[in-house]
């Protein structure tokens, strides 16, 4: 399903209390992010966000609807009272896991919303719609989402393509994760005497973690083993300068991002490529090199900075979903709607 018009409707222009409202969600890792907008928008009129810490549960059924929604609600309702009590026109929520576990939150979340919030319009919307949208609104182009893991997201406003997103074991080429695990294989090449090691890495990974033979007790047996890999990519980044290795790393990073980027985004036209997330924090350690790798990828795409985050994404979209003026591919993994009477 796909309808005609902008992201963002035009600003409204009514002062005080507002009389409808959108409310958008950003679910991930952290907890919960909500915040409330008219439904005139712009998505930069939503209000401080409301944050929950405590990450929605996920289970055999996939990602918890009941705990999704035992966060949201009081936090919803908190927004529309200190508006004034505005109607809800149409609520986007954006869920990390969405793509592979959120039949649960598709079956239930929808009706739950319209019998407690009497909200008719709902998006369900893969974190990295929202944080594509969040960075180039409803333009065709690639964005690469990137922290302890890494996607990459592009479309052509006909269809999502979407590469890596795999997890640590198996992909996040690029990501945090993957620059950390690849610098301390550097320092514990050298510990052992082998080909390829770094001890600069060496150094830093004993300053950190205390003696590398005790890595593997402190690494396998921990649930976040992602984060404290990825804990290590701003040394990795700090040894760059003087280093080789690292700076090997980070270039390979570098092709890496650039070869998922190249991967989804569209080749007609001068589409956009924005960056988005805590990695590219590390600035030019990483960023000149990928600036490279892109400009050779993709001669053909105009990179951009991000506009915003995924929580701008999720309210750009229930804006637009509330007005009718979604202007983005349906596709039921990626971004599902359900609309009803009104609204």
């Amino acid at each position: 399903m796909t309808s005609s018009g902008p992201v963002d409707a035009p600003e409204a222009g009514a002062h005080g209390p507002v009389r409808e409202a959108v409310l958008a969600v950003d679910s991930g890792g952290s907890g919960l992010r909500v915040a409330l907008a008219p439904r005139g928008g712009p998505a930069s009129a939503a209000t401080a966000p409301l944050t929950s810490r405590e990450p929605v549960r996920t289970g055999s059924r996939g990602i918890d609807a009941g705990h999704l929604l035992g966060q949201l609600l009081p936090m919803a309702r908190r927004l529309q009272a200190d508006a004034g009590g505005p109607q809800l026109g149409a609520v986007a929520i954006g869920a990390a896991g969405l793509a592979t576990l959120g039949d649960h939150l598709r079956a239930e979340l929808p009706a739950a919303l319209a019998r407690e919030l009497g909200v008719r319009r709902v998006a369900l919307v893969a974190d990295a719609v929202t944080a594509y949208v969040g960075a180039l609104g409803a333009r065709p182009g690639a964005v690469v989402a990137a922290g302890t893991g890494l996607v990459a997201l592009g479309t052509d406003l006909k269809r999502w393509r979407r590469a890596d997103g795999w997890g640590h074991l198996l992909g996040d080429c690029g990501g945090g994760a993957w620059i950390g695990r690849a610098g301390l294989e550097a320092a514990l090449r050298t510990h052992d005497g082998r080909p390829g090691g770094s001890a600069p890495l060496l150094a830093r990974a004993e300053a950190v973690f205390g003696p590398v033979s005790g890595l593997p007790g402190l690494l396998y047996p921990r649930a976040d083993r992602p984060a404290v890999l990825a804990s290590f990519a701003p040394e990795v980044a700090a040894c760059a300068a003087g280093d080789p290795v690292a700076a090997g790393i980070l270039g390979a990073a570098a092709r890496h991002i650039a070869e998922s980027a190249a991967a989804v985004c569209p080749t007609a036209g001068e589409p956009r490529v924005a960056l988005t997330g805590g990695l590219f924090q590390m600035d030019d350690p990483l960023l000149a090199p990928l600036r490279n790798e892109l400009a050779r990828q993709l001669p053909q795409a105009l990179p951009v900075p991000a506009e915003g985050g995924p929580l701008h994404g999720a309210m750009r979209i229930a804006i637009a979903l509330a007005n009718s003026a979604l202007e983005l591919p349906y596709d039921d993994r990626l971004l599902y709607v359900v609309t009803g009477q009104g609204g």
